[in-house]
C-alpha cells in the first residue's frame, strides 16, 4: 500500500512513522506550502488527512478528481458534512471519516452507549462527559466527546449530556463520562498515551478502503474487523 499524507504536522508524523514500521510507502506529504493538486507520483496512492478542519472540502475535491481513497482523520468540519459526501459520492472514489481513528476509542464508544442505555432507564443518575486535550487543540468540544454525547443521546432523547472542555497541558487526548447520583458515581474513561493509535486506525481504514466507493464512518471499518454488539 503507498499512502500520500495530506497535513505534516504531529500526526502526520505519527502516521509516517508507524507506516514506515509496517512496510507501507509514503509516497508523497501536502503542506499548505504545498497542497495537493493533481500531479505525478499519485496513481495507486491514499490520501491520509490530518490538517485543518476548513482544508478538508478541497482535499474531498481533489480525491473525487483524482479518484482516490481518502481517510479523513482532521476534526471540526463536520458542519460541512454533506457537502463531503456530495462531492465524495459525485465521483468513483471511497473515503472514510471518524472523529477519532483509536481503536480504543471506538471500544470506549460502545462502552459508554451501552451504559447510558442501562442508567437512562434508572431515576437518580446524572450523565456527563468531560473532554481534556493538549492546549493546541483548536476545536472544542472535540469531535470525540461529540460523538459519545451522539451515541448517549439515542437513549436520553431530548435530554442533552452537558460536555465540560480543558485545554491545557499536552496530554493526546482523555475521555471521561461519569454518572452521578446522591448515593455514588460511576465513571469510565479512556486516556491516550501518545498518538499512534490514531495513527494505526487510520492505516486500518486505508487498507479497508480498497475497491470501495462513497462515503463511509470507521464504525463500518471495526464492524469488519471487530464485531461487537
Amino acid at each position: 500500500m503507498r499512502i500520500a499524507l495530506v497535513g505534516y504536522g504531529n500526526m502526520g508524523r505519527v502516521v509516517e512513522e508507524v507506516a514506515a514500521a509496517k512496510g507501507v510507502e509514503v509516497a508523497e506529504r501536502f503542506t499548505r506550502q504545498r497542497p495537493l493538486r493533481a500531479g505525478s507520483g499519485l496513481a495507486g496512492v491514499t490520501l491520509v488527512d490530518f490538517s485543518a478542519p476548513e482544508a478538508v472540502p478541497e482535499t474531498a475535491r481533489a480525491a473525487a478528481a483524482l479518484a482516490l481513497p481518502l481517510v479523513i482523520g482532521t476534526t471540526g468540519w463536520h458542519d460541512r458534512l454533506d457537502e463531503v459526501r456530495a462531492t465524495i459520492e459525485s465521483s468513483s472514489a471511497g473515503a472514510v471519516r471518524a472523529s477519532n481513528f483509536s481503536l480504543g476509542v471506538n471500544v470506549f464508544y460502545r462502552l459508554a452507549e451501552r451504559a447510558a442505555k442501562i442508567l437512562s432507564t434508572v431515576d437518580g443518575y446524572d450523565p456527563f462527559i468531560h473532554d481534556w486535550h493538549h492546549r493546541f487543540k483548536k476545536d472544542s468540544p472535540s469531535g470525540t466527546a461529540l460523538e459519545i454525547r451522539r451515541r448517549m443521546a439515542r437513549h436520553y432523547g431530548e435530554r442533552e449530556v452537558p460536555i465540560s472542555c480543558q485545554r491545557a497541558g499536552y496530554v493526546p487526548s482523555e475521555h471521561s463520562v461519569g454518572f452521578d447520583s446522591p448515593a455514588d458515581t460511576i465513571h469510565l474513561q479512556h486516556r491516550a498515551r501518545n498518538r499512534r493509535g490514531f495513527a494505526e486506525g487510520a492505516l486500518l481504514a486505508a487498507r479497508w478502503l480498497e475497491g470501495r466507493s462513497g462515503l463511509h464512518d470507521f464504525q463500518e471499518v471495526l464492524d469488519d474487523v471487530l464485531p461487537i454488539d
